[in-house]
Formats: C-alpha cells, structure tokens, sequence
C-alpha cells in the first residue's frame, strides 16, 4: 500500500530526513517509536502533504503512484487521512457544518455523489454511536472548549465518516489521560480492516497497550534504523532509543 524510497527532506536548507525507507502493508498497523527530533512527525506532514518542507530525493508510493506532486486534497481524495498531534480549534464554524463540507468536497475530489443531508445525518449519528460520542458534542463548534481526549475522538470520528485507505496518527496519544486514550484506542480498533492500513506515530508503549500493532520502527536521525514485532516497543520502554540514536549517527 505505502512505499517510502529514499526519501529525503528539508526544511529552511536543514535536512530533516536521511534517506529513509518505510512499506506499511494493506491491514497493517505500523508503530513509528522514536526520540524528539528523529522527523516522525516531518514524515508523516511530508506524506500528507504539508506545506514547507523541501523533498530533495526519494519517493512515496501509494498504490504503486508516487504522490509528491500531489495536492494535500487530491492525497486525501487518494485515500490519505492525517490525525494531528494538536487539533486546531476553529471558532465560528460549527462541527456539523465541517463534517459535512469535508464528505462533499472528497466526493466532489473523487467525482461521486455528493451525500444528501439526510444521509449525511445518518452517517454521523452511526458513526457517533459506534464511537461513544456524546451527540452534544456535535452542537458546539469545531473544537472549541473540548478537552484534548475530546478533541482526539472528533478526529476519529472524522476518519470514520472519511473512511481512509491509510490513517496517519501524528502522536495522538500527547496530553490524553487513560481514559480518553482508552477511547481513542478503542475508536481505531473499531476501523481496522483488510483494506486499511494506519501509521501510529508515538514516543510510549502505553498507546500500544491499547492498539497492537503488528510491526514497530525504530526511527532516530531521519531514517528507520530497526524494524521489528510489537516486543520491539516494550525493548525501547525498558532501554530507550540511546543506542539507536547511535547507530544512526
């Protein structure tokens, strides 16, 4: 499903990735491990699409498509979500609102039907359910004055009604309590799939507690430096990332 080749990336002339290699399968769970400042989040805004990053060399590939000249919407319309590390509050603009001009504008992107808003209406209420989303929450506008577990679950309420080929999870376990990361966690267990792979990005094993993947990457200095089963994640609890950040060097 997704290839990385090679890829290299800066920002501002400083190289942030070094050459790193990545293939994340179709019904896979891929865990990203690293220390602050090894690029795991660069990775995943560079995959995604983000503005402000140089991609000097290298290839992502989805599908067997290299993406990189691809709009972030014609990646989302590809099949590419991206949950962030800290989701924005937008003032002003209800969630209901948001929800469904982000289903309308896919559809438009991948040429389908536009969802009637009675449909749309029953998609959320569903998905809400499923997820253990207080339907207030869906009254209020985008984010505004929702905890950070709140906040993480409205993002997976979104990549339910989106319903990505490949989630990006851009350290979503930062700031939740083992409440909410139970729920977030138990949110994506519920759209794992055959054909749907996620990219869980994190520093602990705590997440992993709750969503098991099935590959775990050590990532240090811009590249994977070692690729192994979920044990890896509990080796780097115990031990740390000092010796790969070493043998990136």
């Amino acid at each position: 499903m997704l290839e990385v080749k090679n890829l290299r990336v800066e920002i501002h002339g400083r190289p942030i990735l070094d050459g790193l290699d990545l293939t994340v399968k179709a019904g896979e769970v891929a865990a990203i491990m690293g220390p602050n400042g090894s690029g795991k989040s660069t990775l995943s805004y560079v995959i995604a699409g983000k503005e402000d990053y140089e991609v000097t060399g290298g290839e992502i590939l989805l599908d067997g498509e290299n993406i990189l000249e691809l709009s972030p919407d014609e990646r989302a319309a590809k099949g590419l979500f991206l949950a962030f590390q800290y989701p924005i509050e937008i003032p002003g603009v209800a969630t209901m609102t948001f929800l469904k001009s982000a289903l309308t504008a896919l559809a438009r992107q991948r040429g389908e039907k536009e969802p009637t808003t009675a449909d749309f209406m029953r998609r959320v209420r569903a998905a809400a359910e499923r997820l253990k989303i207080d339907q207030d929450m869906l009254k209020r506008p985008l984010n505004v004055g929702f905890s950070g577990g709140e906040k993480k679950r409205m993002e997976i309420l979104q990549m339910a009604l989106l319903e990505p080929r490949l989630a990006i999870m851009d350290e979503t376990d930062s700031g939740l309590d083992i409440d909410a990361l139970r729920v977030v966690a138990e949110g994506v267990n519920a759209l794992r799939d055959p054909k749907r792979a996620f990219l869980v990005i994190t520093h602990y094993q705590r997440l992993l507690n709750h969503i098991k993947p099935d590959t775990v990457h050590v990532m240090a200095r811009g590249k994977i430096v070692r690729s192994g089963g979920p044990d890896l994640a509990l080796e780097l609890e115990r031990n740390g990332y000092r010796d790969y950040a070493e043998a990136a060097a």
